[in-house]
């Protein structure tokens, strides 16, 4: 009816042959029609834009540290490019990073037997997530995913031919879904749940014995688990994070775990990911990437070599980034909590908080939209992450930021209430 509707208005003032010729190039293919883009980045966007205008913008949209990279990192990369080193690579990535990373998942993750057959270095986490269900979802399969999630997941699957399947988990559970919800999720469909722990959007982190217990349920059906685990040292109140690949043979067969270099050595722009899977599925991912974008950044990967090497000046600067992020965390769940009618969880990893402010009288939508108008306050609405109600923001900002972004709050809500 589209096209009937489009040919009637334009088919008597355009000649035959350039008619058919903006027909064609106005269809777009059923991938590209069904995608949705990234909200994350169009908040961030967006703030940057009224920035840009003059306007005094607290963003607390994006998803990434406001730290710069480690200098012994960036030194190493530049000096990849001074040797040449800028050619291309092997499409799963240089063997001595591959290599640097599975000793890494056996000493530091208890992955056992893990080798750098395993390992896929891809141009960044994001990219490593697509390949991991590329590689398994076919047409038609089911994609478990709890909710609240990060925006990408659904639309990757959607792109793989796959349906997302959300399972949902609020505020009042901890954010976090039950095995009872994963096991009543799962059909004869199923092919893969994915987890992320520390969460984005949440900040929530699964507790070893959480984590085992839905890896048993996975395990049991069959099911892949792609284990999202790219904040996995961005964590506080001293709790432990686990890679579900560590529990048993039998879970590390079923377990594709990816992560990166983004989040946690401050690397967002050198678009950096790992992925570690059995081994078939690993040749699998390689094989895609050397059809789609050849391998990551050659010299970058030198960068994220020195990292591996280097454990104790990376883990040193880890720290100092978690100290910051860590009196972020506590000044930002302090002053939302003061404000009446936001209800906000302790987030224990990563760098958001997941306020709801359902009880304020608007949809998150509506309240993202109009405090970013009437107050230059930019955060993400949590229907964006499958969660209406909610809102995050980012605490990997300043102090100041924060400060200013609190009395903002606070002002806006009050005219609410």
């Amino acid at each position: 009816m589209i096209l009937r509707s489009r040919y009637v208005a334009t088919r008597a003032n355009v000649p035959r042959a350039h008619f058919f010729v903006m027909i064609k190039q106005a269809i777009l293919s059923s991938w590209a029609s069904n995608i949705a883009p990234s909200p994350t980045l169009a908040v961030d966007s967006k703030a940057k834009e009224l920035k840009a205008a003059g306007e005094d913008v607290c963003g607390f949209g994006a998803g990434e540290p406001d730290f710069d990279t480690p200098e012994f990192i960036k030194e190493a990369c530049i000096q990849a490019i001074r040797e040449g080193k800028t050619k291309y690579a092997p499409a799963p990535g240089i063997p001595a990073l591959r290599e640097a990373l599975a000793a890494h998942y056996r000493n530091n993750n208890g992955v056992k037997d893990v080798t750098a057959a395993q390992i896929v270095v891809s141009p960044g986490g994001k990219y490593s997530c697509y390949l991991a269900i590329l590689a398994v979802v076919s047409p038609g399969d089911e994609v478990i995913i709890p909710a609240p999630y990060w925006v990408s997941y659904p639309e990757m699957v959607k792109l793989a031919g796959g349906v997302p399947k959300t399972v949902f988990a609020g505020i009042d559970s901890g954010f976090k879904v039950t095995p009872e919800q994963l096991r009543a999720a799962i059909t004869p469909k199923t092919r893969m749940v994915i987890i992320n722990s520390p969460s984005n959007p949440t900040g929530a982190i699964y507790s070893p014995e959480e984590l085992r217990a839905l890896t048993e349920v996975a395990v049991e059906a069959g099911i892949y688990i792609m284990s999202d685990e790219i904040y996995e040292y961005l964590l506080y109140d001293g709790v432990k994070h686990v890679s579900p690949a560590s529990f048993s043979k039998e879970a590390a067969d079923l377990v594709i775990t990816v992560a990166g270099f983004s989040k946690t050595f401050s690397m967002t722009g050198w678009r950096l990911g790992t992925l570690m899977a059995p081994l078939h599925i690993a040749k699998a991912v390689a094989n895609l990437q050397s059809q789609t974008s050849s391998n990551a950044t050659t010299f970058a990967q030198y960068g994220a070599l020195a990292a591996m090497q280097n454990w104790g000046k990376s883990i040193a600067a880890v720290n100092g980034m978690l100290e910051v992020f860590d009196a972020r965390r506590l000044r930002l769940l302090e002053g939302l909590r003061a404000i009446p009618g936001v209800e906000c969880a302790r987030a224990q990893g990563a760098f958001y908080l997941f306020p709801n402010i359902s009880k304020l009288g608007l949809t998150d939508s509506e309240f993202a939209a109009r405090i970013l108008e009437e107050e230059k306050v930019a955060v993400v609405p949590g229907s964006a992450f499958g969660a209406d109600g909610y809102i995050r923001l980012s605490y990997a900002t300043s102090d100041d930021v924060i400060d200013k972004g609190l009395e903002r709050l606070a002002r806006f809500c009050a005219k609410l209430g």
